[in-house]
């Protein structure tokens, strides 16, 4: 008896089953190949440099200058490092808690009764005002500019103590702290040369992160001491103060607590806000073109500051406020100016009541600033107010100008007499004095007897009392 089976029926059926299995196999591969015809690798390497340059650009901004003195200065130009070489460094203190600091003072060491001390607005410094200063010298003032903390060749930083918390971002800012002092292939050097990590160089590194370099932020008042300082340093009470630009508002409380260290007050084209627009320092892109660049710099002080550039001085300042990180220090000063500082009130004060007072002011720049000047008229009625032909910083394109009218309004004024106090001798060289004194009449007396002179004791006691300087001359 034959057996039927049902196989020849089911081969139809497996073949549909197949059929429709590999139907929806071709869909996907054909999906899947059908972007590969469109894909362009030449959008992927252009999203990948610029990633990149992003990333190198945004490093760029944030990483430090250099930040060796040594190697900044003798990158300068030779006009800065004759302008460092003629001027003087003395050390003040801002607060009592905290290290002195260097500052850079200029002085044209004429000896006069009548002493003028300039005080430079923020992004300046003492080399912007010395044709200034030399037009004051040759009409006969002894004239003195600093260098404001910061600013030009004084210090920008300070070492600083404090307290920090062990978290995990302070370990990654200490990590990231060794790398830029000792370099990124430092800790792979060490594995390699000892075997070892470094650990006990880390650890060491921690613990010294809690002394730290900061910039300097100064307000009012530790601007008021700096001042107050210098002026007691160089003995220059009561003095000529010349206020440029945004020292007026970092400085006015200082003159108002000590009228009697100023003998007259020049407010120099003085406003609340710096001529000088702070944002072009804070902004990384910005402040990397204006900084970066003397195209970028001049087009910035030709707009905000001064029509007449001169391309050589405009370099020089550039250089000065690039320069081991200083834009940062001056931007950390403006954020600390007087906002709401009243010209009107400060005028009426007791303290400057009594200060005779001029205010020069920028006639050609714009409509604007001379509404400006005409308010600061107002608010100080008892000051003579001259108008000048040159910008908001007009000690460069007018320094003859400028030095012309201040000469003018010091001259105008009561001379200035001086007392000089001398100094008691010293009780040990006091003593030394009258044995010499002594010892050479009875060596005299002696030989006078025998019918000798001695001139020679007479030489010998004079120049003993020159060496200790009490004013005769050697050998006579």
């Amino acid at each position: 008896m034959p057996i039927i089976t049902e196989e020849p029926e089911q081969e139809p059926q497996l073949q549909n089953q197949r059929h429709q299995e590999e139907q929806p196999k071709q869909k996907q591969i054909s999906q899947t190949k059908e972007p590969q015809q469109h894909t362009n690798p030449f959008l992927f390497w252009c999203y990948l440099v610029l990633f990149v340059s992003l990333i190198t650009l945004l490093f760029i901004s944030f990483t430090p200058q250099d930040n060796n003195p040594r190697s900044w200065f003798l990158s300068l130009d030779s006009s800065l490092r004759h302008h460092y070489s003629n001027g003087r460094i003395i050390k003040v203190q801002t607060s009592p808690n905290q290290s002195p600091i260097e500052l850079f003072t200029f002085q044209n060491g004429i000896d006069s009764t009548e002493n003028v001390f300039i005080i430079h607005g923020l992004g300046l410094s003492s080399f912007a005002f010395r044709e200034m200063i030399n037009s004051l010298r040759s009409k006969k003032f002894n004239v003195i500019a600093v260098d404001l903390p910061g600013n030009g060749f004084s210090d920008r930083s300070r070492m600083e103590f404090e307290e920090r918390s062990d978290g995990a971002f302070q370990r990654f800012k200490d990590v990231y702290g060794l790398i830029q002092e000792k370099g990124f292939f430092w800790a792979f050097d060490q594995i390699v040369e000892t075997g070892q990590i470094p650990y006990e160089e880390i650890l060491k590194a921690r613990v010294l992160e809690r002394k730290s370099v900061k910039v300097i932020e100064l307000g009012s008042d530790e601007v008021g001491r700096v001042l107050g300082q210098v002026i007691d340093t160089f003995n220059l009470a009561p003095v000529h103060l010349v206020l440029h630009d945004s020292a007026l508002p970092m400085s006015a409380n200082w003159v108002a607590e000590n009228p009697g260290s100023v003998k007259s007050l020049t407010l120099l084209d003085t406003g609340i806000k710096p001529a000088l627009p702070l944002f072009a320092l804070n902004l990384p892109l910005i402040r990397d073109f204006v900084l970066g660049s003397s195209f970028g710099y001049q087009w910035l002080i030709r707009f905000c500051c001064m029509k007449k550039v001169g391309s050589f001085d405009v370099e020089d300042n550039r250089v000065l406020l690039k320069g081991r990180d200083r834009c940062r220090a001056v931007s950390e000063m403006g954020r600390k100016l007087n906002n709401s500082f009243d010209m009107a009130e400060w005028g009426s004060s007791e303290g400057i009541k009594g200060i005779p007072m001029q205010i020069l002011w920028s006639s050609v720049w714009s409509k604007e600033w001379s509404e400006e000047g005409s308010r600061v008229a107002d608010a100080l009625p008892q000051a003579k107010f001259v108008g000048h032909s040159g910008g908001r910083w007009p000690q460069v394109d007018s320094a003859d100008e400028l030095a012309k009218h201040i000469a003018d309004f010091v001259s105008s004024l009561p001379k200035t007499v001086r007392q000089v106090e001398e100094e008691p001798i010293p009780e040990h060289i006091q003593k030394m004095f009258d044995e010499a004194s002594s010892s050479g009449h009875n060596h005299d007396h002696h030989h006078s007897h025998s019918g000798h002179d001695n001139h020679e004791g007479h030489a010998h006691a004079a120049g003993y009392m020159d060496a200790y300087g009490l004013g005769h001359t050697w050998g006579q």
